[in-house]
C-alpha cells in the first residue's frame, strides 16, 4: 500500500490564548520554550531583536545532550548551549573571532564552519584538519572573518549532525549592505528522527530502500498511473526503483523549521508592505527541500552567502548544505504558509509568515511523488528529439543513436549501464552499480519532480554574480570525478573508491586554476561540498559566474565548475548527504605551494 502522510489543512486564524493553553497542556512550543534560541522561538519578530544571538570577538559554545519537543513529542537530541538549532552567530566581515567550544559529550565532537574561508587547521574536520574535540575538553577556534553572508555550522564527527548539532551564522558586510530590508528572519530547514542515526544507517545497509513507503503498486498500474508494465519490467531488470528518490523519508523523519515541527507552526512576523529578508539554510542530514510560499514570489539575492543579481521565482530547490537569501514583500494583512516539501514528497517542513501571532494560512497538500526518468538514469543525451526512447529499449541497447538524438557512434548499453570505456577514471569495484552512458549538464533544469510545477522554479543558470569573479584565468587543467554508488549494498564513493580505501589525497598546486566536472552515475542527487574554497559554476555567465561552495549534481547529470585552489592545507571534499559521506563518498584534497615559489 502506498504511504501518504496526511496533509495539514488550517484554514482559520488560531485563538492566541487557546494556543497558549494548548501548549501548556500538551507540551507544545507556543509558549517560551527553553530548548529553542531566541531567534527560533515559536513566534519571531526577527533576528535583530533575538536575545540569544551571539556576537563579538569571544564566543562560547557547549555541545551536550538534551531533550526537545517536536509537535508535542519529546525527543533526545544533541544541542549547543541548550538549544536546537544552536545559537545564531552574528559576526562582521573584517573582525577576528575566537570560538571556545566545550564538548560535554562522552564521545569526540567537532564544529565545521560551513562555507567560511579560514586557515585549514581551523576548519573543524577530525582526521583531516585537526584531531577533534575530546570528551570534556575545550578547543578554541580562532580566525579572521573574511566574508559576509549567510552560512552555518555543524558537527563533522560521526552522525551527530542528524541529532541536532547545527546552527546558523550571519555575517554582516564591513560596509553598507547592498541588500536592504526592513526585517530579516533566519529559516533553518532540517530533519529529525526518533531513531538513533546509527540505527538508520544500519537499516540502510540492510536494505537501501528501507524507508521508501511510496513504491509503485499494482493498484497504481490498474488506475493507469505510474509506469507501463514494460517499463516496470525494464526497471526491474536493472535492479532499480524509479520511486527511490530519497534514502530516508517521512517514514522516519519529521521535517523542521528552526527546530519546530509542522504542527508547531513556527511563525515569522512582518508588517504589510515590509521588505522581508529570509535567510534559508538547509541544515538537514539527508533531505533536499522544495521551498515555496503560496501567494508570494521570492526574489533570490544571495546563493551560498554571495550576492547574485536578483531573480524572482515561485519556488526553489535547496540542496543539503546550501543557503539562499530571498526577499519577499507581503502586502496583504494576512498569513502565508512557508512550505519546505521534501524532494520525494513524503512530508514537509511548514512555517507561517504573519502580521500577528496566532494566525495561520491554508497548508497545501503534498504533491504526487515524483518518479525517476530516463535522464535520471544517465540517458539524458537520448531523451531529446526523434521517437520516444523508453527505459526498456534504452537499457537493452535498442535505441539507435540517429533516431533518438544521440551522437553518432554512441555505444549501446547493457542492463547495468556499465560502459567503463567512457569512464577510465572509475575503478571496477562493488561501489559502482552503474555508469551513466550519456550524462548531460542539467544546471538549466529544475530539480527532480519540478519540471511540471506550473510556475517559475529557480535553476542554477538563473544565478549571476553581482561582481566580477576574482580570478578569471582559464583553467590550466581539467578533471572528471564520478559520483558512484551501489544502493543494494548502500556504498557510496568518488570514482568507485570509498574514503577508507583511498591511498592518497587528490593533489593540487597552490593557486592553480582547475576545471572539475562532476558526473553523477547514480539515480540520486548529490550535494557536493568543497571545504575552504568557492568555485565558479560553468553555466554561461563568463566572468560573472555564480560562486558557490556546495552544488547539487542531479541524477544522471553533470556539473562543471572552475576553482582556484588558493588555500594551502588539507581539505575535505564530500557529498553532504550525511549517510553517503559516512558510507564513503568523501575524499581529501591537498593544496601545496609550488616548489621553489616565493613564500
Amino acid at each position: 500500500m502506498a504511504f501518504t502522510r496526511p496533509a495539514l489543512n488550517i484554514t482559520a486564524p488560531v485563538d492566541r490564548r487557546g494556543l497558549l493553553r494548548g501548549a501548556a497542556a500538551f507540551g507544545g512550543t507556543a509558549a517560551f520554550a527553553p530548548w529553542f534560541p531566541g531567534w527560533a522561538q515559536p513566534v519571531s519578530a526577527g533576528i535583530v531583536r533575538a536575545p540569544t544571538v551571539l556576537s563579538g570577538g569571544d564566543i562560547h559554545l557547549r555541545i551536550a545532550h538534551q531533550m526537545l519537543s517536536i509537535d508535542g513529542k519529546t525527543r533526545h537530541a544533541i544541542g549547543l548551549n541548550g538549544t536546537v538549532p544552536g545559537p545564531l552567530l552574528r559576526l562582521r566581515e573584517g573582525q577576528d573571532v575566537r570560538l571556545h567550544v566545550e564538548n560535554a559529550l562522552d564521545e569526540d565532537s567537532s564544529i565545521h564552519w560551513h562555507g567560511l574561508l579560514l586557515p585549514a587547521h581551523m576548519d573543524g574536520v577530525p582526521g583531516v584538519s585537526f584531531p577533534g574535540i575530546a570528551p570534556r575538553a575545550t578547543f578554541v577556534y580562532e580566525f579572521p572573518v573574511r566574508q559576509a553572508g549567510t552560512y552555518w555550522y555543524h558537527s563533522h564527527s560521526g552522525l551527530q549532525e542528524q541529532m541536532g548539532h547545527y546552527g546558523p551564522i550571519v555575517i554582516d558586510p564591513a560596509g553598507p549592505d547592498p541588500i536592504g530590508s526592513d526585517r530579516e528572519h533566519v529559516v533553518v530547514l532540517s530533519d529529525h528522527s526518533p531513531f538513533h542515526p546509527h540505527a538508520i544507517f544500519r537499516k540502510l545497509k540492510l536494505q537501501g530502500g528501507y524507508f521508501n513507503r511510496q513504491k509503485q503498486t499494482l493498484a497504481d498500474q490498474l488506475r493507469g498511473e505510474g509506469q507501463s508494465a514494460a517499463e516496470r519490467f525494464a526497471w526491474g531488470a536493472m535492479r532499480m526503483d524509479p520511486t527511490d528518490i530519497s534514502d530516508v523519508t517521512g517514514a522516519a523523519y519529521t521535517y523542521l523549521v528552526n527546530g519546530h515541527g509542522p504542527a508547531d507552526n513556527w511563525t515569522a512576523l512582518f508588517a504589510p508592505g515590509e521588505r522581508v529578508r529570509l535567510r534559508l539554510i538547509n541544515a538537514s542530514a539527508m533531505t533536499t527541500f522544495n521551498v515555496r510560499i503560496p501567494g508570494l514570489t521570492m526574489t533570490v539575492v544571495q546563493a551560498d552567502g554571495l550576492d547574485v543579481r536578483p531573480v524572482t521565482v515561485d519556488e526553489l530547490q535547496i540542496a543539503i548544505a546550501e543557503t539562499y537569501d530571498v526577499i519577499v514583500t507581503p502586502a496583504e494583512d494576512c498569513a502565508y504558509t512557508l512550505v519546505g516539501e521534501s524532494v520525494d514528497r513524503s512530508g514537509m517542513a511548514r512555517a507561517t509568515l504573519a502580521p500577528r501571532a496566532g494566525m495561520a494560512a491554508p497548508v497545501p497538500p503534498l504533491r504526487p511523488r515524483p518518479t525517476a526518468t530516463m535522464a535520471d538514469m544517465g540517458m539524458g543525451g537520448m531523451a531529446h528529439g526523434g521517437d520516444a526512447c523508453t527505459a526498456e529499449h534504452a537499457a537493452m541497447g535498442h535505441c539507435t543513436p540517429a533516431a533518438h538524438g544521440a551522437p553518432t557512434g554512441a555505444p549501446a548499453m547493457d542492463h547495468g549501464m556499465r560502459d567503463f570505456a567512457n569512464a577510465p577514471e572509475v575503478k571496477r569495484t562493488p561501489v559502482v552499480q552503474s555508469i551513466s552512458p550519456m550524462p548531460v549538464d542539467r544546471t538549466g533544469e529544475p530539480g527532480q519532480g519540478l519540471a511540471d510545477a506550473g510556475h517559475r522554479v529557480l535553476v542554477y543558470r538563473d544565478l549571476v554574480a553581482t561582481s566580477r569573479n576574482p580570478d578569471i584565468r582559464a583553467p590550466a587543467r581539467a578533471m572528471r570525478i564520478h559520483l558512484t554508488g551501489n544502493m543494494e549494498r548502500y556504498m557510496w564513493a568518488f570514482d568507485g573508491t570509498t574514503l577508507n580505501a583511498v591511498t592518497a589525497p587528490i593533489p593540487f598546486r597552490q593557486d592553480e586554476r582547475v576545471r572539475i566536472t562532476l558526473v553523477n552515475d547514480t539515480m540520486m542527487g548529490h550535494p557536493i561540498h568543497l571545504h575552504g574554497h568557492f568555485f565558479e559554476l560553468v553555466t554561461g555567465h563568463g566572468d560573472h559566474a555564480p560562486r558557490k561552495h556546495t552544488v547539487q549534481v542531479q541524477p544522471g547529470g553533470t556539473v562543471t565548475f572552475d576553482v582556484t585552489m588558493d588555500a594551502p592545507g588539507d581539505w575535505a571534499f564530500h557529498c553532504h548527504m550525511l549517510y553517503h559521506m559516512h558510507a564513503g563518498m568523501m575524499q581529501v584534497v591537498t593544496v601545496r605551494p609550488v616548489e621553489g615559489a616565493p613564500a
